[in-house]
């Protein structure tokens, strides 16, 4: 019985491509290995060589091409109603250096990241004939302070600065906008350790979600600048006025609606310096007046002996994620497929975009994965759906950021900021599984 238990475990793991280890630390209940703190992190980012010719690794049944190029570091897309693309490019700021291991950590984090400036604008892309390459490209809406996120709610088009969330007028088929956004809200901006904010529109379009993430990675510059932070917030979408949603989430980088049940979900970057796997990024249900356990416990309640003074009374509210992408990977994207997504084995569940480790010996993530859902939760193993951004253990070609599922064309984009490339994977033949 135990050899054909673990036959059927090899089985399933060479059919989804993850090693044993990974498949132990993925999922709703990882195997979390213990802690090991580490006055500096074992890092290791790969050279970042470029495609030169060369293209993403697709699964048997699918093709991608480069949709647009020469970006100035595209973050995350939307999809507008005629089909138009919408690229929000921007870098934002950074918190001041507190220790020399944050000077060494931000030094081997930039090696991985492009020299292109950021472009503080959200460029429109129209592929009309859907060959998989844009026949028009528009400077949407310029002047904007590192956009990240960005909602459509009706003729409104609503963009998360990293200071404020702007509201814009729209009108189908319109490609640049030049009037001025009116602001809905400002945004915690202190420090800006982490300045990315995730938008998402709720089901009915009545409120906006944002989240922020931490100043810090475990708390390390004191509470008080960490107030407003973790955290994703709630918008009325007519008042601009906001409430806290959830907390003790450390990095929510991006927020989709589950399109069966309409609630909110979030992938979400968790510290670092507890060892290469500690701790699991992961891909949750965001739950209202949940606590997730930042910085005080992590997955749960398991406690981060760093912090202090220690909270045992927030340790015990706090809630384990949903689903396990594994440590370090850096999800930054997040698109559910509909109606049948990409087919096969990509029919219904979620795209998730994984910037890739910059601390741990042996890379992981720098590609899209695929999380099964059934019922709207995860349902199995991620699935590997875009690879290649790596070329062997020490040279990368490109790091996904956002991922966009578009229903219409049944393709998947992806951002890619380090070639400053949006990538389109469409279907082209037959695929595996039973869902055709």
């Amino acid at each position: 019985m135990t050899r054909l238990l673990a036959f059927g475990l090899a089985t399933l793991l060479a059919s989804t491509g993850l090693s044993h280890a990974q498949a132990l630390r993925t999922g709703p209940n990882p195997d979390l290995p213990p802690l090991t703190e580490t006055l500096v992190p074992r890092m290791k980012i790969a050279d970042p060589t470029g495609w030169n010719g060369e293209l993403p690794t697709v699964p048997a049944g699918y093709a991608i091409t480069a949709l647009a190029t020469d970006f100035q570091i595209p973050r995350q897309m939307l999809l507008l109603p005629n089909g138009d693309i919408l690229v929000a490019e921007g870098r934002g700021g950074y918190a001041p250096k507190l220790r020399p291991k944050d000077v060494i950590a931000g030094y081997i984090k930039s090696l991985g990241t492009s020299s292109v400036k950021g472009g503080n604008r959200i460029t429109l892309l129209r592929d009309a004939d859907n060959d998989g390459v844009a026949e028009l490209r528009t400077e949407f809406i310029t002047g904007l302070n590192a956009p990240y996120g960005m909602a459509l709610v009706g003729n409104e088009i609503f963009v998360a600065n990293q200071d404020a969330l702007l509201r814009f007028p729209y009108q189908e088929g319109q490609t640049q906008i030049t009037e001025p956004g009116e602001e809905v809200t400002k945004l915690p901006r202190r420090i800006n350790h982490h300045w990315t904010k995730s938008l998402a529109a709720s089901a009915d379009g009545s409120k906006l979600y944002v989240g922020v993430g931490s100043n810090s990675n475990v708390g390390e510059r004191g509470m008080d600048v960490e107030e407003d932070r973790a955290v994703v917030w709630e918008i009325d979408r007519a008042s601009g006025a906001h409430r806290v949603f959830a907390t003790g989430i450390r990095n929510p980088t991006a927020l989709a609606i589950e399109p069966g049940t309409g609630a909110l979900w979030a992938v979400v970057n968790e510290r670092d310096e507890l060892g290469p796997d500690l701790v699991p990024d992961y891909l949750t249900s965001v739950q209202d007046g949940a606590f997730y356990g930042w910085p005080y416990s992590y997955w749960g309640q398991n406690v981060d002996p760093r912090v202090k003074p220690e909270r045992p009374d927030l340790v015990e509210q706090a809630i384990a994620p949903d689903y396990a992408l594994g440590s370090h990977v850096a999800a930054l994207g997040l698109s559910f497929a509909t109606n049948g997504g990409m087919g096969g084995e990509y029919s219904e569940g979620a795209f998730v975009g994984e910037h890739g480790s910059w601390n741990r010996p042996n890379l992981a993530g720098y590609k899209v994965a695929f999380v099964p859902f059934s019922g709207g939760r995860p349902n199995g193993e991620p699935r590997d759906f875009v690879t290649g951004f790596l070329e062997g253990e020490n040279t990368v070609r490109g790091r996904p950021v956002g991922v966009l599922f578009d229903e219409r064309t049944r393709s998947v984009l992806i951002a890619d900021d380090l070639s400053n490339t949006v990538w389109k994977v469409t279907r082209v033949g037959p695929v595996s599984a039973a869902v055709q």
